[in-house]
């Protein structure tokens, strides 16, 4: 179990994290047209595909690269920034930087990760220690052993999973969390499914399973009957997982326990011993969904010990395979590609690029904002920010159907946010991690170490509202419930999202939208439920309640009519949150939009209005392709719709696009006035 930092991802896009570096600032360069005309498809009426109006040429003409599971905007920047940190780790490597230093630790471990021959050379020699520990097990308890103390090494053992986080109902401390585990396909249902996509899962995890064990000594036959025994065991604890809606309902994911009462309810799990060997004394822990750990711990008894260790050395193999030879990463790109549809996997630059960051994004970042975020774009997107609030807040006020009770908590959560952009007040310690230029896995290691004690220290402490869960150069953005925050890296704060050279239409159009997006979530279905202190109770009237879940319901069936390549339909349940933060984002980035000099005049520019402007940079920023084997992934197990429906979902919606692009009954892109959302 690798304990994590976490928090409820109310995220802007599901994944994407990126970073960049060097010395010296490198100013944005100089742009004189902020949206591309060539892309636009005449054809298309925007009242019937605004989506397709803008971007239909651009979709035509666009291919996706080969080692790509889609392209467009997101991709583009996150492709650019990738190319930046490869530059920075680079002369890191080559600057000769003394032992310890954060330029010595960056480029070691880069140099570490490309040293292909070293790590050819050692094939599957690093994961030999870690698999003789599994097979001198002999029963389930010695297993439950193992497991304690892996989780205290931070190793992922793909049985009991866990991150420490604010307590949602005393969002001052932070507490240590348990949720379900047990499954390598995306959710649950991928293992009953009999549909071609499910059984092309299932056997690609059989596949996968297979190869691991080969490559680490079993001969054919007993590597099938290894990959076998995993599916199955899988399936059996697939049962006991939640779906990714139920997944959604805080209230029912907060089961805070006693250990003791945790451990008489689970008792073969011996939670005293795990918790011991994490140093930690606590007495009570949160299960966010406890019937998966009463049948894990039913089930450890009753199966023979060989199917459980079977499981681990998979976890173990799989786990550690992308810090192996060629042959592990052939295996894992095959698998994984079952739900990407890449044809090509990344190149090894690209994946020690990802490492770097993830594992050490804070230094990473010191270096990338000096060089790619400027003061000025900071305070415009302060600006932007300030405005945003302001046209919320004005927003709430005007509510037809909040009472004045809730109406005031509401406007108190909302001045009440913390604002966060670019970059974090303080930078994270990394003295502790050791990195040498020879030994990439040895390295990888020891980043996992620092991040398992960094995670584990918070337990019960007071929360840090000044840390940050994504590093400065991700290209996302997120709100957080617990810390009510919104969070703005310098990765996005770049073209086609934000440009300090943009006419105001474009950036509130693009970054305005994020912005109001992320604060739409502090009042969406789930983060409604939180206090302005990030506490999760209910600070709603109940009529208030009633109005807003029968508003909400009415956005649920409107997304549920989507479809997605021509028989799947968006799950207006799961998207729920998602389509709320696009709705309310864009119709609070439009009244703020309105509140510049350029939103209250009429001059064309490009041919656009300034309201058309708006739009088309909103329209601009969601430019994306994705395959169908990712796109089939995302409709089962992503929050967000598909981009389309992020672009004329919310605009069907809003009466001032009608005004803008002239929409009349008898367009595709029309609602009867009844019929749309009109929440925030």
């Amino acid at each position: 179990m690798k304990i994590s930092s976490y928090f409820i991802p109310l995220s802007l896009l599901a994944v994407f994290s990126t970073a960049c570096n060097s010395s010296e600032k490198k100013q944005p360069a100089e742009r004189t047209s902020f949206f591309d005309k060539a892309g636009i498809d005449s054809t298309v009426r925007p009242q019937d595909n605004f989506f397709g109006y803008v971007n239909g040429t651009w979709m035509k003409n666009t291919s996706i690269p080969s080692d790509q599971s889609g392209w467009g905007s997101f991709y583009t920047l996150y492709d650019e920034n990738q190319k930046h940190i490869k530059e920075i780790l680079e002369n890191a490597a080559a600057s000769g930087a003394s032992k310890g230093s954060p330029e010595q630790k960056l480029g070691d471990y880069y140099a570490s990760g490309m040293d292909t021959a070293a790590i050819e050379k050692l094939g599957a020699a690093p994961l030999k220690p870690g698999l003789a520990k599994i097979d001198a097990i002999k029963d389930y308890k010695e297993l439950m052993a193992y497991i304690a103390q892996s989780n205290a090494e931070g190793d992922d053992d793909g049985l009991i999973a866990g991150y420490v986080g604010a307590d949602e109902k005393n969002s001052a401390v932070n507490i240590l969390s348990f949720v379900q585990s047990g499954i390598s396909l995306p959710e649950k249902d991928y293992y009953t499914r009999q549909d071609s996509a499910a059984k092309a899962a299932r056997a690609g995890l059989l596949k996968y399973a297979a190869a691991l064990f080969l490559l680490t000594g079993d001969d054919q036959l007993k590597a099938d009957k290894n990959a076998a025994t995993v599916l199955a065991l899988e399936t059996e604890l697939a049962k006991w997982n939640r779906t990714p809606v139920e997944q959604r309902d805080p209230q029912k994911n907060y089961n805070k326990i006693s250990v003791a009462d945790l451990d008489k309810q689970c008792p073969n799990i011996n939670w005293p011993q795990l918790l011991g060997k994490l140093n930690v004394k606590i007495d009570s822990v949160n299960v966010g969904q406890p019937e998966y750990y009463a049948a894990l711990s039913k089930l450890l008894p009753e199966q023979p010990i060989d199917v459980f260790k079977t499981k681990l050395k998979f976890e173990y193999i799989a786990n550690h395979a992308s810090l192996l030879s060629k042959a592990f990463l052939d295996a894992r790109f095959e698998y994984n590609k079952i739900f990407s549809g890449k044809q090509k996997d990344d190149p090894r630059w690209k994946k020690i690029v990802s490492r770097v960051d993830a594992g050490l994004g804070e230094l990473l970042g010191q270096v990338y904002v000096k060089k790619y975020f400027t003061e000025v774009a900071k305070q415009r997107m302060d600006e932007l920010v300030n405005n945003l609030q302001k046209a919320f807040e004005v927003r709430i006020k005007k509510l037809d159907w909040m009472s004045d009770s809730t109406r005031e908590r509401a406007l108190v959560k909302l001045n009440s946010f913390l604002k966060k952009i670019g970059y974090p007040s303080k930078w994270k310690n990394f003295d502790d991690v050791v990195i040498s230029k020879g030994d990439f896995f040895a390295n990888a290691k020891s980043v996992q170490a620092h991040q398992q004690k960094e995670s584990t220290a918070k337990i019960g402490k007071p929360v840090d509202r000044t840390e940050w869960m994504m590093s400065p150069p991700t290209v996302n953005a997120y709100y957080n419930p617990t810390n009510n925050e919104i969070v703005f890296p310098a990765g996005i704060l770049q073209f086609p999202f934000f440009d300090v050279n943009a006419d105001d239409a474009i950036n509130y159009g693009a970054i305005g939208m994020v912005i109001g997006h992320e604060m739409t979530h502090g009042f969406d279905d789930q983060g409604s439920q939180y206090d302005e202190k990030g506490n999760m109770q209910n600070w709603w009237s109940a009529a208030d309640a009633a109005k807003f879940k029968a508003k909400t319901g009415g956005v649920v069936k409107q997304y549920n009519a989507f479809t997605v390549l021509d028989s799947l339909h968006v799950n207006g349940e799961l998207t729920l949150g998602e389509n709320l933060a696009d709705i309310g984002g864009l119709a609070i980035a439009y009244d703020a939009f309105k509140m510049t000099k350029q939103g209250q005049g009429n001059e064309k520019i490009d041919g656009f209005t300034p309201d058309q402007r708006f739009f088309i940079g909103y329209a601009q920023v969601w430019r994306l392709k994705d395959r169908d084997e990712n796109m089939r992934v995302r409709i089962g197990s992503d929050p967000h719709s598909p981009e389309v429906y992020r672009v004329n979902g919310p605009a069907m919606n809003f009466d001032p696009f009608y005004k803008a692009f002239d929409v009349k009954e008898g367009d595709k892109m029309y609602l009867k006035p009844e019929n749309r959302a009109r929440i925030w």
